[in-house]
């Protein structure tokens, strides 16, 4: 009995450790490769999802080649990297693009990725990058475009930071960059654009502070930037950015007791309906060197899907 209780319990420690070294630290998907493959850089998967499986936590899937490597949910520490100079893409109709719903000490990266809703295909995709649950979350050289309700749509339940370089978000049926944390989220967005959204190009919503440097936020026909809070407080930073053609250029406001506020310096804003609005429980507060030659009459923002 004591030897075949030894025998069992060496064969789950090989059985484990077997397991354990079918994830690398490093995996690789190709326009041409096969999720039936161990994703290794002479034998790509396919898909996104076909190589996180095989991917330990913390590691990185990169792209070999161009391709459109699929939807996928993330769980734990990943990085996604489609690799400078090619197309690497994501095409989904009907659902998300990309859903982050990690662990609470997970940090997840998502770069050099174009993400397609199709939305004229009539089946068009619900949000592009959608994040749920995590510690942190970057999203860095990507372009998102063409959902039916926003690019990047930043909800995590219990909180977190989120870090957004040198990416686009245009054509999406609701909001560019929306950002609405269950708990206490802070976004730093850097050299990026929110171009003719169907409504908002950037809203601080519930519980949310953003920070937008060197971005532009244009032609969207809501506001090119919000801050408005229907629960908890709303904050919004703005400085060396633009704001052009929209709506309202800049516009604060709260509902019941929660207040809302946006600070803009450096902040361009031209031929906008009305270039800077309040409402209630809202301020906009400016230190300086901004330009405004919007006029009009401000309206109230729609709050859309939420």
């Amino acid at each position: 009995m004591r030897k075949t209780s030894i025998v069992k319990i060496f064969a789950t420690v090989l059985l484990g450790a077997s397991l354990m070294s079918a994830q690398a630290t490093r995996t690789w998907v190709s326009g041409v490769g096969d999720d039936a493959n161990p994703c290794s850089r002479t034998a790509p998967c396919k898909t996104w999802a076909g190589a996180i499986s095989k991917t330990a936590n913390g590691g990185e899937i990169d792209a070999l080649d161009p391709g459109g490597f699929g939807a996928l949910t993330i769980t734990k520490s990943i990085t996604l990297d489609g690799g400078g100079g090619q197309v690497a893409s994501t095409l989904v109709s009907g659902t998300n693009g990309i859903v982050v719903q990690a662990g609470v000490n997970d940090v997840v990266t998502i770069r050099n990725i174009r993400i397609n809703g199709l939305t004229q295909s009539g089946n068009g995709g619900l949000n592009g990058i959608r994040w749920l649950s995590g510690k942190a979350l970057h999203i860095e050289h990507c372009s998102i475009f063409g959902f039916n309700t926003s690019g990047i749509d930043l909800e995590p339940s219990g909180g977190g930071k989120a870090f957004i370089d040198d990416t686009t978000s245009t054509d999406n049926g609701f909001a560019g960059l929306l950002v609405q944390g269950g708990a206490f989220t802070s976004v730093e967005v850097y050299r990026s654009r929110f171009y003719d959204n169907g409504n908002h190009g950037v809203w601080a919503s519930s519980n949310s502070s953003i920070a937008v440097t060197d971005s532009d936020s244009s032609g969207n026909p809501g506001e090119g930037f919000l801050a408005f809070a229907p629960a908890g407080t709303a904050e919004l930073n703005v400085s060396n950015s633009s704001a052009n053609n929209n709506g309202t250029g800049v516009l604060a406001g709260g509902s019941g007791s929660n207040t809302a506020t946006i600070r803009i310096t450096g902040v361009s804003l031209n031929n906008n309906g009305t270039g800077i609005s309040t409402g209630a429980n809202g301020s906009v507060k400016s230190f300086g060197n901004n330009y405004n030659s919007g006029s009009g009459t401000p309206t109230a923002p729609n709050l859309g899907p939420q």
